[in-house]
């Protein structure tokens, strides 16, 4: 398979190596109900539409929920309108925090318009649209990456990584763990105890923290600090995949792929040396093609 046949702009090109039939919610539908939904199909985000039209009217994110628990403005709802009383927030419709003004593709855009936009924009999915705005579909890093992994790289994870990342503690705060996160633009941190990788927390954890009700089973008041002042090991669980500085990037991102996860810490010397991310791979194959 040669990446010019996918570059030929045409017509549904997108469509067909995205997600067509994207499930969406009203504006209407609360904000735990969105959570709930993200965390049963397993999406970091979900387009919010009309539910007449199918007109897209935004998008809500893995990272709108953690600003929305404590990492950001988002809080604000709790902590301005709710007086803190988390269990009251969450039942406010997603309208309130989801994201506008967002990024778009065209349906006729090809793969290399689409990686490029992904790439300057930041954004791990963008929804397709039509000239009414209506939405017609997805496309995500992983998409991206499920095409562009299918071709030989000779770059290794060394050469792509963040080097020395940023990290947290397992007694981190979960509030202060969201509002690096947010601040930062992370949707993961690495946990490191002393000199060990603990495991590592994203943003999908956070969420899941509030949709699996966890959170609430935790509460006494009603309030959000009695959840957000919970140490972020509480949230960190299931097996924890790393890579080397010397596995070829193909191979990790098929590993990525193959595991549907969107990062690897990078191990050396049984050291936390970097971390490689879906974009970051996404980016480095993309300038090969």
């Amino acid at each position: 398979m040669e990446l010019k046949s996918h570059r030929s702009g045409k017509h549904n090109e997108l469509l067909s190596l995205g997600t067509k039939d994207v499930y969406t919610v009203p504006s209407t539908m609360s904000i735990i109900g969105s959570v709930e939904e993200m965390i049963r199909r397993g999406f970091r985000r979900l387009p919010v539409t009309d539910p007449g039209t199918q007109q897209l009217k935004g998008l809500v994110t893995a990272g709108d929920i953690i600003d929305f628990m404590g990492g950001g403005q988002k809080y604000n709802l709790v902590r301005g309108r709710h007086h803190g009383n988390l269990i009251a927030a969450v039942n406010e419709p997603v309208r309130k925090i989801m994201s506008t003004g967002i990024t778009t593709l065209p349906a006729s855009a090809d793969l290399s318009d689409a990686v490029e936009c992904i790439l300057m924009s930041g954004y791990g999915g963008l929804p397709i649209v039509d000239k009414e705005m209506i939405l017609c579909g997805i496309f995500t890093e992983r998409d991206a990456l499920n095409v562009l992994s299918t071709f030989k790289s000779s770059l290794t994870v060394e050469e792509v990584m963040s080097v020395s990342p940023y990290v947290t503690s397992p007694d981190a705060k979960i509030s202060d763990v969201t509002r690096e996160m947010v601040k930062r633009k992370f949707r993961r941190l690495p946990v490191v105890s002393g000199e060990v990788l603990f495991g590592i927390v994203t943003a999908m954890d956070v969420m899941r923290f509030l949709g699996d009700g966890d959170a609430f089973s935790g509460m006494e008041t009603g309030n959000a600090d009695d959840i957000m002042n919970l140490p972020i090991r509480e949230l960190i669980s299931g097996e924890l995949y790393t890579t080397t500085p010397d596995m070829n990037i193909g191979e990790t991102a098929r590993m990525m792929i193959s595991r549907g996860i969107g990062a690897f810490p990078v191990i050396e010397d049984a050291r936390l040396v970097g971390i490689v991310t879906e974009f970051d791979m996404v980016r480095a194959l993309n300038r090969e093609m």
